[in-house]
């Protein structure tokens, strides 16, 4: 919402772009540098303000008239957060650091042609110097995002502050709401046998006797056999990833080989697997594999779809609602005990955007486009792209809400997040202010006579 974004907190945003970080070392090689600011301990470089405009325009951003007044004050604004951090004793353990460290060089690497390998051609050095350079860095930013977390713990919002809130928005602030869902399902899944256990396995050993005895190249059999939809077209390739991505029986594999080796077959939650390790960094690495999956016996899934034509001829005629027949019999771990509802991992409430949905289930919008508010679906063959496995379902739309101007009604949990995004700027602001007053801050002349802060950075003195 217009109406509660700050500065400070849309500078900061930007500041923390992990992109800001790849040209940091580049820009301090070609630029003249100097001090521009000091806040309490913490210094201001001219080449701070200058890596975050090339971060911002590197995000297409336009660098605008001014622009570098905001980005300065952003960066004292961290700069206050990071000398109070210190003084409070507000610690950020280095192995979080690192965690961090591994998370954004990952970001970074993925968008590099070569990967991690990209990666250090770019600096002219190894990941780990990369991550020694970096890493005060990146605990000072995490050292001032805990240190805001700290101040604003406390921070609550009461409905009537909510309402308050909402009647002072200008109408040209009030978002538009695009249509949202609420969804139920009752999912049944056909019990694997040993014997389609055995099928998978004897598949999959077939198909790693083949890459091994040279008949066929690894790309070219995960392309074949592979039951990955989303690595098989790209040979099997899961491009680089980190320690703690994939499932630890995975992981527990992988770490176990060389480059150019292949593991032996192992199973997961997903299927049977064998990994060839293409190159490793530490943590991070770059393998491809092959998947079979079991699958259930066709007679099965149709004794599956009986019993659920069974359970669906009972709630017709109210013998059981459908809440309490969701809860009695579906195989969905998630909606079991909620009536069937399916949550939302990007919100963590029961209201869907359709494409947020289609995303996980991509015949979602399908019975969202059949169905009435109230109604269910017949049974039908279900899909579970995440668990990779196929079963039967009856889908009821809870809810579907029509494009609207966010409202009370239907949007407290929304306008009750602004609301209260608000107040703790608020708290923010307040504090800021108090902390200028008690240390020693000095700005450049030619900042201060150009600069209109929001903040008085200037008042106690340069």
């Amino acid at each position: 919402m217009k109406a509660i974004q700050s500065l400070s907190s849309k500078i900061l945003a930007a500041f923390i772009v992990l992109v800001g970080i790849s040209h940091h070392a580049n820009a301090q090689k070609t630029m003249l540098d100097k001090i521009v600011a000091k806040v309490g301990d913490e210094y201001i470089l001219y080449s701070d303000i200058k890596n975050q405009e090339l971060s911002l325009l590197q995000n297409n951003v336009a660098i605008e008239s001014g622009m570098d007044c905001e980005i300065l004050e952003g960066l004292m604004y961290e700069a206050l957060l990071t000398h109070q951090a210190v003084i409070d004793s507000v610690e950020v353990g280095d192995e979080v650091v690192n965690q961090e460290m591994e998370s954004r060089l990952n970001m970074i690497a993925a968008q590099m042609p070569d990967g991690i390998k990209g990666l250090e051609t770019f600096y002219g050095k190894s990941v780990a110097q990369i991550k020694a350079e970096f890493f005060e860095i990146i605990k000072k930013r995490m050292q001032a995002e805990r240190m805001k977390d700290e101040i604003t713990s406390g921070v609550d919002v009461t409905p009537k502050e909510v309402k308050t809130f909402y009647n002072n928005l200008p109408k040209d602030s009030i978002p538009y709401i695009n249509s949202k869902v609420s969804v139920a399902q009752i999912v049944l899944y056909p019990e694997l046998t040993e014997e389609d256990r055995q099928k998978a396995f004897d598949k999959i050993k077939a198909s790693r006797e083949r890459v091994t005895n040279g008949d066929i190249s690894f790309k070219m059999e995960a392309f074949n056999t592979s039951d990955d939809p989303g690595s098989k077209t790209q040979g099997g390739s899961l491009g680089w990833q980190t320690r703690g991505t994939m499932v630890p029986e995975f992981e527990a594999e992988l770490f176990k080989l060389e480059k150019g080796e292949i593991s032996p077959i192992f199973e997961t939650q997903f299927g049977y697997h064998y990994i060839q390790m293409i190159e490793r960094k530490g943590d991070n690495y770059h393998v491809r594999h092959v998947l079979v999956s079991p699958q259930t016996d066709r007679n099965a899934l149709v004794a599956c779809k009986v019993k659920l034509d069974s359970i669906y001829n009972a709630i017709n005629k109210g013998e059981i609602s459908f809440e309490e027949a969701a809860n009695i019999f579906t195989e969905d771990e998630n909606g079991k005990g909620k009536g069937g509802k399916i949550i939302n991992p990007y919100s963590g409430d029961y209201k869907w955007d359709l494409q947020n949905i289609n995303e996980i289930d991509p015949s979602m919008s399908r019975f969202v486009d059949m169905l009435n508010v109230n109604d269910y679906s017949k049974p039908s063959l279900y899909d579970n792209y995440m668990e990779q496995k196929s079963g039967v379902r009856i889908v009821k739309l809870l809810d579907k809400t029509k494009p609207h101007l966010a409202n009370l009604k239907d949007d407290y949990q929304l306008i009750q997040m602004a609301a209260l995004a608000k107040k703790k700027q608020e708290v923010i602001d307040k504090w800021i202010q108090n902390k200028i007053n008690a240390n020693y801050i000095w700005v450049e002349d030619a900042y201060i006579s150009k600069c209109t802060f929001k903040y008085g950075w200037i008042t106690t003195g340069s």
